[in-house]
């Protein structure tokens, strides 16, 4: 991987997008075939698998279910039919098979001559099969070959005596112990993948782009409306005009604007920058997130600007509060009108856990603004509301200062409701720097024309190498 040395703590690289000229393809795209939609699909596939193991920490397979069976019917039937049997015991010896390592030799011997098919089959002819002596020597077998996390499963399995049950079970334990070892063996290949990882997920673009060529169209309309949000704060906050109509916006600040508007992307809009496709779940995720941060630090600031510092402060309060708020707004985010019922609740609910707060206070009098709080918690639904919107831009720069790589500790001041929840906001930001630091890395090169035409349309771009 590139600029290895320059890499954040949690292990991805920080290197600025590489502003290296990838030959776009031009022309009418081509007609796609049967074959060639396969393969772009068997691509995309490839993709998002690999890079699901490389961002996703906690990525793992889990074990289907084994499919129902006409097995009971076959076994209870006189004389008991076999075939279904057979066919189980041909599997499991294929997964086990597959659990032994190369220098399982004698295991391997064994297992072929304990479960020959041939000689199973010419049992079941003469009526002689032995499921539970089979089924004895499996499990043995699966004892020395288990992590010790399925010990109590296969110790379990010796109990068992009825057939049908016996074998179901043995082919469940088998499938958990088949799925250990690939996320044993993804584990194992995740810091080896990252080492390839930026290489590997370009290829797979490109070819992707090959096939698709208007790919990134997306992508460019998304970096457009960044580019020109960038400018307009500048020029809102710029004390004088720009000399000769400069443009000073960069490509870091551009990329940054664009990531924090996928924290509040419309989850109706089918128009996703696709170089961000395969973190759309977990980036709605974090917006889902961020706007309940928002909420929340917007009731505290309201609950302590109007009890007072003495209530505020007292013991166990705060904590209360913080149950209460994020207990009645959970799941309010999807709908505007849930939203809306949630926080005239929550006001209500607030109102009462303050007087009874004061009540405790050796009958201490009510708080004189513990009034002014109806109306304004229930208001905070609208986007626009003065409060809202001023912990949302205090948010930014929280998140902005994470991206251009400070420490939460080297962050602007925030107020005292954000320090409130400065943990979930420090573990969101850490989040959300990963996702951003591994796309600005991969896709780069792929952003770079397009920032470039966005920035220096007049060709002037080529001494910003």
């Amino acid at each position: 991987m590139s600029n290895q040395k320059d890499q954040a703590s949690d292990g991805f690289p920080t290197d600025l997008p590489c502003l290296e000229k990838l030959d776009s393809p031009t022309g009418s795209p081509p007609i796609a075939s049967s074959s060639s939609l396969m393969e772009l699909g068997n691509c995309v596939s490839n993709l998002s698998l690999a890079h699901e193991i490389l961002v996703n920490k906690d990525f793992s397979l889990t074990p289907k279910k084994p499919p129902t069976d006409s097995l009971q019917e076959q076994l209870s039937s006189d004389p008991p039919n076999y075939t279904r049997a057979v066919v189980l015991l041909m599997e499991v010896k294929t997964m086990l098979q597959s659990l032994l390592l190369p220098g399982h030799i004698r295991l391997r011997s064994q297992l072929d001559e304990v479960l020959d098919m041939d000689l199973i089959n010419q049992e079941v002819d003469h009526g002689a099969l032995d499921l539970h002596r089979l089924a004895g020597y499996i499990i043995n077998t699966m004892a020395s070959l288990c992590a010790p996390v399925r010990d109590p499963e296969v110790r379990a399995l010796r109990e068992l005596r009825e057939p049908v049950e016996l074998l179901r079970n043995i082919f469940l334990v088998l499938k958990l112990m088949k799925t250990d070892m690939a996320n044993f063996t993804i584990q194992s290949l995740r810091p080896h993948l990252l080492q390839q990882a930026v290489f590997y997920e370009r290829t797979k673009f490109q070819q992707i782009l090959d096939k698709q060529p208007n790919f990134l169209d997306n992508t460019t309309t998304w970096l457009e409306a960044a580019a020109s949000e960038e400018r307009s704060i500048i020029r809102a906050q710029a004390d004088s005009p720009i000399p000769g109509g400069q443009d000073l916006t960069s490509a870091t600040s551009v990329l940054n604007r664009a990531y924090l508007r996928l924290l509040s992307w419309d989850p109706q809009s089918q128009k996703y920058p696709e170089t961000v496709l395969m973190d759309r779940a977990r980036l709605d995720d974090l917006g889902q997130q961020l706007q309940m941060l928002v909420l929340e630090a917007s009731v505290l600031l309201l609950a302590k600007v109007h009890c007072g510092d003495t209530l505020f402060s007292s013991q166990g309060f705060v904590g209360k509060l913080r149950q209460t708020i994020t207990a009645l707004l959970e799941g309010s985010h999807t709908r505007e009108a849930d939203q809306r019922g949630a926080l005239v609740g929550l006001e209500n609910t607030v109102l009462q856990q303050v007087k009874e707060a004061a009540v405790q206070q050796a009958g201490a009098a009510l708080p004189q603004g513990l009034y002014l709080l109806r109306g304004q918690i229930s208001d905070l639904w609208k986007h626009d509301n003065a409060i809202r919107t001023l912990i949302g831009e205090r948010v930014q720069g929280f998140l902005q200062a994470m991206l251009q790589g400070s420490s939460a500790k080297g962050s602007p001041d925030l107020a005292a409701p954000l320090r409130l929840v400065s943990a979930e906001l420090t573990e969101l930001g850490t989040n959300f720097r990963q996702i951003v630091n591994f796309n600005r890395t991969v896709f780069g090169p792929f952003y770079a024309p397009i920032l470039r035409k966005l920035m220096f349309p007049s060709g002037v771009g080529e001494a910003w190498r």
